[in-house]
């Protein structure tokens, strides 16, 4: 591995670093994005049947906040009228709309980096075939004498010339493939759970205004 990176010249330090940051941020992603922590299976009913009799108390507010990401959006509506025992379908609405769009930023987290390392990473590429590119052109600009060939080029620096841009070319798509890949895979999961969570805001809504008729 250290010989290609030898022979991949200095453009390859930014790709280097960039897979490794592709690779912490998936694993971040793959973490932060567990159903558990995010949209738990039975949680809205228990939210519902917790509150048949009316509002619960704060303790169990603040328990609910803490269990999942939706649990903060619903805990949101139980403070609502916690706060305000008169408030209006506006204001449930407002307060709940709020914390949602807080938890649908902190899903999105990370995703743009990932996605610039998509882009980042051909271009990268891109630079290190250039300079393999200036490196063969040099070689070739040389004047003849011993281990030069009959052009006047130095073979050495054309094969170096050559492992810089294709093993950059190469490198800059194996690291961008998957970084897309991943990308693509976590914003269809984060859309997926936007819309379980705010089907589930809904129906607590509705329950939560049946209670204060």
């Amino acid at each position: 591995m250290l010989s290609i990176i030898q022979a991949a010249g200095w453009p390859i330090w930014p790709l280097i670093i960039c897979s490794v940051l592709g690779l912490a941020l998936i694993i971040e992603r793959f973490i932060s994005l567990k159903a558990s922590r995010i949209l738990p299976a039975k949680l809205l009913d228990e939210a519902i049947q917790v509150s048949r009799d009316g509002i619960p108390s704060p303790d169990v507010v603040r328990q609910l906040e803490q269990n999942s990401m939706l649990g903060e959006v619903l805990a949101s509506g139980f403070r609502t009228f916690n706060n305000n025992p008169y408030a209006t379908e506006a204001d449930l609405q407002a307060n709940m709309e709020s914390t949602g769009r807080l938890v649908a930023a902190r899903l999105q987290k990370y995703l743009g980096a990932l996605a610039t390392i998509a882009s980042a990473a051909p271009l990268i590429g891109l630079l290190g075939t250039v300079v393999g590119m200036i490196e063969i052109f040099a070689s070739q600009g040389g004047h003849g004498g011993m281990g030069t060939m009959p052009g006047g080029g130095d073979p050495s620096q054309l094969a170096r010339g050559i492992s810089i841009a294709l093993y950059n070319t190469a490198f800059g798509l194996i690291i961008a493939i998957p970084a897309l890949i991943f990308w693509r895979y976590f914003r269809a999961r984060v859309d997926t759970y936007l819309l379980g969570m705010e089907v589930a805001s809904d129906r607590f809504a509705r329950h939560l205004l049946t209670l204060h008729k």
